[in-house]
């Protein structure tokens, strides 16, 4: 078990009000508004954390370049993925390769 898959099990012990602290956590160490993908469309609508919370809604579909295996929050949990804001979360991306049986970048 990898260090993200340990999380996941983890994650299913803590309380609601855990996981909104856990979440403004990470909010704080994210680096997406660095990136060059992000644009001002994703600034005004406050998205973050893609590798959490799964790829931009509505503004983000080109891809500017990526820093997410530079984002501490990548290191910290032990993500395996990049261009969350595109791809979606680091969870759905795994369910993805499994299913297809993709390589894993």
């Amino acid at each position: 078990m990898d260090k993200f898959e340990q999380m996941m099990q983890d994650i299913r012990k803590i309380s609601p009000k855990d996981m909104a602290m856990a979440e403004e956590k990470f909010k704080g160490m994210c680096k997406c508004p660095s990136c060059p993908t992000h644009n001002k469309c994703a600034k005004n609508a406050k998205e973050l954390i893609f590798c959490i919370k799964g790829k931009s809604f509505m503004c983000i579909s080109e891809d500017k370049g990526c820093i997410c295996p530079s984002c501490p929050v990548t290191t910290e949990c032990g993500y395996k993925n990049k261009f969350f804001c595109i791809k979606g979360a680091e969870k759905a991306q795994r369910y993805e390769h499994a299913l297809w049986g993709t390589k894993m970048v």
